[in-house]
């Protein structure tokens, strides 16, 4: 794929779309387009994060080990946005992606990322808010699972 198309990918992600052209033509030619086959894991749960992955097409589960298994806890598709926390935090990566479908990705590098963080405000704005979103709709899940399993005498 030509680097001008992938600029025009990234610039449709909501994350990277406050960047200029000239920083996200840089991060586009310092990813790498990587390809996997439904069942293939993108991450595990557990290791440690040196990229993250921009999915290009396709959709993907993620998964965490929650002690009897791994639970579905989200789907992720175009334009999606994966394995930034544990670049994030220098810690083991939360959760395991797994491709549902033939799944294309942009794979950002550890590096690449935190340089574009550094360089560009405006994304670590918009980072802020993604994170924030995922916390609170977390912690909506929690709350609804945790009043099911009261409702049910589990808890």
């Amino acid at each position: 794929m030509p680097l001008n198309d992938e600029v025009e990918l990234l610039r449709k992600v909501l994350l990277f779309s406050g960047i200029e052209p000239a920083k996200l033509k840089l991060l586009a030619f310092t990813s790498e387009r990587v390809n996997f086959a439904k069942g293939q894991n993108l991450m595990r749960q557990g290791e440690m994060g040196n990229a993250a992955y921009l999915i290009l097409s396709g959709e993907a589960d993620v998964l965490a080990d929650a002690g009897g298994g791994p639970v579905k806890v989200a789907s992720v598709g175009r334009n999606g946005f994966v394995g930034e926390m544990a670049i994030l935090r220098d810690q083991p990566r939360t959760a395991t992606v797994v491709a549902a479908t033939e799944v294309s990705t942009l794979k950002i590098t550890k590096e690449s990322f935190l340089q574009l963080i550094q360089d560009s405000p405006k994304i670590a704005i918009e980072l802020t808010r993604i994170l924030a979103q995922r916390l609170e709709t977390t912690t909506i899940d929690l709350t609804s699972a945790r009043e099911k399993l009261r409702a049910a005498g589990i808890e």
